[in-house]
């Protein structure tokens, strides 16, 4: 699979996922993004956090996080990733980067992921087994 994306002068930039047979799909306003290859591990994170108005920072961040939960869960996917930020009207790449096993941001990425993840877990309320919590207020 291939996603190319690009954008004609005077045309808004699209996105297309091309698979090996030749059909495609393309990015919407209601799609914005695609995930390839294992979608239950990093696509929830995407979804959940996506926001249209984000910077173009966070906007590199979120994949990372995506790709390093996918990472972790399934050992059949690994590095190197490849970035390549492309920003509206430019015409040519803004960024292009690799990132492997030594790569310090997406290290600090996965470590400080890992850690709000536990302690987000750590602020939800405890379960209690003396609660009817279909009848209890929320």
């Amino acid at each position: 699979m291939i996603s190319p994306s690009g954008q004609i002068k005077g045309m808004e930039p699209r996105l297309f996922l091309i698979y090996p047979e030749g059909n495609f799909i393309e990015a919407s306003f209601d799609t914005p993004f695609f995930q390839i290859g294992e979608t239950k591990y990093g696509r929830p994170i995407l979804l959940r956090a996506y926001d249209r108005r984000m910077t173009f920072e966070d906007a590199v961040k979120l994949p990372m996080v995506s790709f390093d939960s996918t990472l972790k869960a399934n050992l059949s996917v690994g590095l190197p990733l490849d970035m390549m930020v492309i920003s509206r009207d430019t015409f040519a790449p803004l960024h292009e980067r690799r990132i492997d096993s030594r790569d310090s941001y997406f290290r600090k990425v996965s470590s400080g992921w890992g850690e709000a993840l536990k302690k987000a877990f750590d602020d939800l309320s405890d379960y209690s087994f003396l609660v009817d919590y279909d009848s209890a207020p929320m």
